[in-house]
């Protein structure tokens, strides 16, 4: 069974519990834990690569607990037309989707690196890194 990509999204409430302890224990599933960002307040997201017979039940058990659960089904795209590789994008990304070929300095993505936090979306001049729903 391939991995199911989710994004969670948390309150100040559920930041201290132990959520993916109790989705590996209980649940009996493998958890991933892609990105994770938890802000001073102790709210935040974290995406999560989740597999195991008992997704769903593990997914509802987060869901009860107030946690906003979502499928990561968006991704993001570059604009080939649009980009003029000046390299903003690769210098926020988090996890090297966007990198600088050296020495051509073309700008290339690797999409099966990329989570989504759409950092590029923002910082591109050309707003060549598109959201795909």
């Amino acid at each position: 069974m391939s991995p199911k990509r989710i994004v969670l999204r948390f309150g100040t409430d559920s930041s201290v519990k132990p959520i993916v302890y109790r989705l590996v224990k209980d649940y009996d599933l493998v958890v991933n834990i892609v990105k994770a960002d938890v802000n001073p307040q102790k709210e935040g997201t974290m995406v999560l690569e989740v597999s195991g017979e008992r997704n769903e039940e593990g997914l509802n058990y987060l869901r009860s607990l107030g946690i906003s659960v979502q499928d990561l089904n968006q991704g993001i795209v570059r604009n080939e037309e649009k980009c003029v590789m000046c390299g903003a994008c690769t210098g926020i990304c988090p996890t090297g989707a966007l990198y600088m070929e050296r020495p051509s300095m073309e700008v290339h993505f690797d999409g099966d690196q990329c989570i989504v936090c759409l950092l590029c979306t923002k910082v591109c001049p050309m707003r060549a890194m598109e959201v795909r729903l």
